[in-house]
């Protein structure tokens, strides 16, 4: 006689599964930003692997390695160069070099007077200035952790596209919703991922370019560093890049450039905000439309788990969440529509 009946058996190798699973989620926690980076990318590029594999007939390994060399140099090597030059700008910080130098020495000498806090200023600059650095991958510390991600990233990204048709095969097998839910579940991710991903990095890349553009014709000391910058604060629908040109108005005015400083945050604030509505509203007829709270909580959520990639990730994750919450909701009511005309017999 066996110990176990068939339905104790199964629930104990339910257990084992989940157990085992959490131990596995926990080993590759290490490296969930590549698995999600594979993840996003796979989304990204999967129509135009279907086009080179289905289309033009070319080999799944070739189109798999083509797609491969496109995304690093359209996405991974511009963003990484991204962050390299702001990092090095960060610590080549020199508060002396500035014209605001004065300016610190008189907050300073404020807050000694009447907060006992001598180096106020000073510090505060000294601590945004780390907490910037840890934002972004540091070029000698992060190399090789960066380099690892990266082929990790790739090496999962390749396999799925390879075994395109098997993987999508199992993952509509194994999802714990019907099959018509989730290639629903499958678009409304693909329109998550687009809307946070191609849709912001769209807006934030032009929002760069335009201010960068605005502060060099106005003579801000170097233009294409606070365009970099403007650039990833974009992600951010509340800040964004517009938000830049106010210090670098009052800046040009506390030089005596009056009319420029007026010229520039109109620049930003009129030109560059209104064009960001545009931007969005056109993108979101074409591909999803993402909450600005999504974004904003995403963001929080994200950066201190991924650092700057958490602009990215996390409303992409927080998009997930919630798409497997509105799934979850449709199958409770689905079941218990089914329960309930399952019930109409016996009551009749």
């Amino acid at each position: 006689m066996p110990v176990f009946s068939h339905k104790q058996r199964n629930t104990i190798v339910l257990v084992s599964i989940i157990v085992l699973g959490c131990f596995l989620l926990y080993a590759l926690s290490e490296i969930f930003s590549a698995i999600l980076g594979a993840i996003v990318l796979y989304v990204l590029f999967r129509p135009l692997y279907l086009f080179l594999t289905e289309k033009r007939g070319w080999n799944k390994g070739v189109s798999g390695i083509v797609i491969i060399l496109v995304s690093l140099v359209v996405i991974v090597i511009p963003f990484l160069l991204m962050s390299f030059m702001v990092i090095e700008k960060i610590i080549s910080f020199n508060t002396k070099a500035l014209p605001i130098d004065s300016w610190v020495d008189k907050i300073d000498m404020f807050t000694a007077e009447h907060f006992g806090q001598p180096r106020f200023a000073e510090d505060t600059l000294q601590k945004l200035g780390s907490y910037a650095a840890e934002l972004f991958p540091s070029i000698l510390g992060s190399a090789a952790n960066i380099i690892l991600t990266l082929l990790v990233m790739y090496f999962i990204l390749y396999f799925m596209f390879a075994e395109l048709r098997k993987f999508e095969a199992g993952m509509i097998r194994y999802a714990p919703f019907s099959q018509q839910h989730a290639l629903k579940f499958a678009m409304a991710l693909r329109n998550a991922t687009y809307s946070n991903v191609l849709g912001q990095g769209i807006i934030s890349l032009v929002q760069g370019v335009l201010l960068a553009n605005g502060f060099w014709i106005v003579g801000i000391p170097d233009a294409v560093f606070w365009g970099v910058i403007a650039t990833f604060i974009s992600f951010l629908p509340v800040v964004g890049a517009p938000t830049l040109s106010i210090p670098a108005g009052i800046y040009l005015m506390l030089l005596g450039r009056t009319w420029a400083g007026v010229g520039i945050m109109a620049y930003g604030l009129l030109f560059i905000g209104n064009l960001d509505h545009v931007l969005r509203m056109v993108i979101n007829k074409r591909i999803a439309n993402t909450h600005p709270v999504i974004s904003i909580i995403g963001v929080f959520i994200g950066l201190p788990l991924f650092g700057i990639l958490g602009l990215v990730f996390g409303p992409v994750l927080l998009s997930y969440f919630i798409l497997l919450t509105q799934v979850y909701e449709t199958n409770r009511m689905a079941a218990d529509r089914l329960e309930r005309v399952r019930k109409i017999p016996n009551d009749v």
